[in-house]
């Protein structure tokens, strides 16, 4: 009988159907933010902090399951953290008060970090250089999938029973899904012929020490200075959506999550599968292809996100909202493919975690609360949506060190 390592294509379908309710259980809380503000009486900012709590669970513990990974079985890993995620999503439906909220939140954090960081490495090993970042295309995909099931699971809820359904249903599948690793056969560590890359002598197995050590890699530095702009922008984009259409634009919540969820589904699978596989195209002709691909997608998203945020035509800013979600989503492939490709095979899984540390750390953790919190001092009662349109504004801004640092990513690749 042929193991699900012998069959690459199987593990990356299941390893991607995980990833989706990883997603899924991470944002049903954005489809409920008003509910949950008038049930619990939260505020502006506090609802900004309950986005945040999870990724002190997730971006503190990705080094522990980074260092880990690259040392441990990788399966045990993943199991536990696909049991933890689930738990703490089944959970925040039965918290009453903000602080069991939080801590729930945090354990959904902790649960996804050991997922997040250790998939992409398992991928990487199932597949050559040649078909990486296809692979790695397919297994994102589910990014945009499980993000829009959480804001249609989510809107479904209120009209099903209330916000706390949103959170039941999201979390129980992973409990049952997580018995499908056990099929999973772990694959060796790196493919033959990756060069340099492959060596374990370019940079040791030490410890800790691995870690400072990837901040010495040029290229690797320029991928997540960009990445951390731009996860900074996402977090609050996906955060503050809905209310941003239901607040400044006066659409009815439900309304406003079904039309961020279903746009999120065609404009996010759309966007990273046609930017995926671009980008594989465009690399095979320069060795700069990928960096383009994340610099036009950065250009765009800053483009689509203002005008979808200074419109006062509600229609033009759905349009543009959708546009935004398409360009940003291009990149997604291609990001990881080039985390994973700029360090040694040794220190794939430290790559992995790193980022997420840094991402999170000095990107989305905050930036729902920075919208948050200037959407609060901005708040004018004759005008009650202006505060958080203003507020959203940050958020273009912030895309634009992306153009730069990406930009001379390329540069210094194409002169190579």
């Amino acid at each position: 009988m042929k193991t699900v390592t012998g069959r690459p294509y199987l593990g990356l379908a299941l390893l991607t159907g995980l990833n989706l309710f990883n997603y899924l259980d991470r944002y049903v809380l954005a489809s409920v933010v008003p509910p949950i503000k008038a049930d619990l009486q939260l505020s502006d900012g506090e609802i900004g902090w309950l986005t945040s709590a999870f990724m002190i669970g997730y971006f503190a513990t990705s080094p522990v399951f980074g260092y880990l990974g690259d040392r441990w079985p990788r399966k045990g890993l993943i199991i536990f953290g696909v049991t933890f995620w689930s738990l703490g999503t089944i959970l925040s439906g039965l918290a009453h008060d903000y602080w069991t909220l939080l801590g729930c939140r945090i354990l959904v954090g902790l649960g996804e970090a050991s997922y997040a960081v250790l998939a992409p490495t398992w991928i990487a090993d199932l597949f050559s250089a040649e078909r990486r970042n296809n692979a790695l295309t397919i297994f994102y995909t589910a990014t945009p999938l499980g993000s829009a099931l959480g804001y249609l699971i989510g809107g479904f809820a209120l009209s099903h029973g209330g916000w706390r359904y949103g959170f039941f249903w999201a979390g129980a599948p992973g409990l049952i899904l997580a018995l499908a690793l056990l099929a999973l056969v772990e694959p060796a560590r790196g493919k033959p012929g990756e060069g340099d890359l492959a060596r374990p002598e370019v940079i040791s197995r030490s410890g800790l020490s691995g870690f400072a050590k990837l901040f010495h890699i040029e290229n690797y530095n320029l991928v997540l200075i960009g990445l951390t702009a731009y996860t900074f922008g996402l977090g609050a984009f996906a955060a503050w959506g809905p209310t941003f259409l239901n607040r400044v634009h006066e659409l009815e919540l439900s309304f406003a999550d079904q039309f961020f969820g279903g746009t999120l589904v065609i404009a996010g699978l759309l966007g990273t599968l046609i930017g995926g596989f671009a980008a594989t195209a465009w690399h095979r002709k320069s060795r700069a292809g990928y960096a383009y691909l994340l610099t036009f997608s950065a250009a765009m998203t800053v483009l689509a996100a203002t005008a979808a945020f200074l419109s006062p035509s509600t229609p033009v800013s759905m349009a543009c909202l959708g546009a935004a979600m398409f360009v940003a989503f291009l990149p997604t492939g291609p990001i990881n493919t080039l985390l994973i490709e700029s360090v040694p095979v040794t220190l794939r899984a430290r790559a992995m975690a790193a980022s997420i540390f840094v991402i999170h750390l000095f990107g989305d953790f905050w930036s729902p609360v920075i919208v948050g919190h200037l959407a609060d001092w901005g708040y004018r009662a004759d005008n009650p949506g202006s505060g958080l349109q203003n507020a959203m504004l940050i958020l273009p801004a912030v895309f634009s060190l992306s153009i730069l640092s990406w930009g001379w990513l390329a540069l210094r690749q194409r002169r190579r």
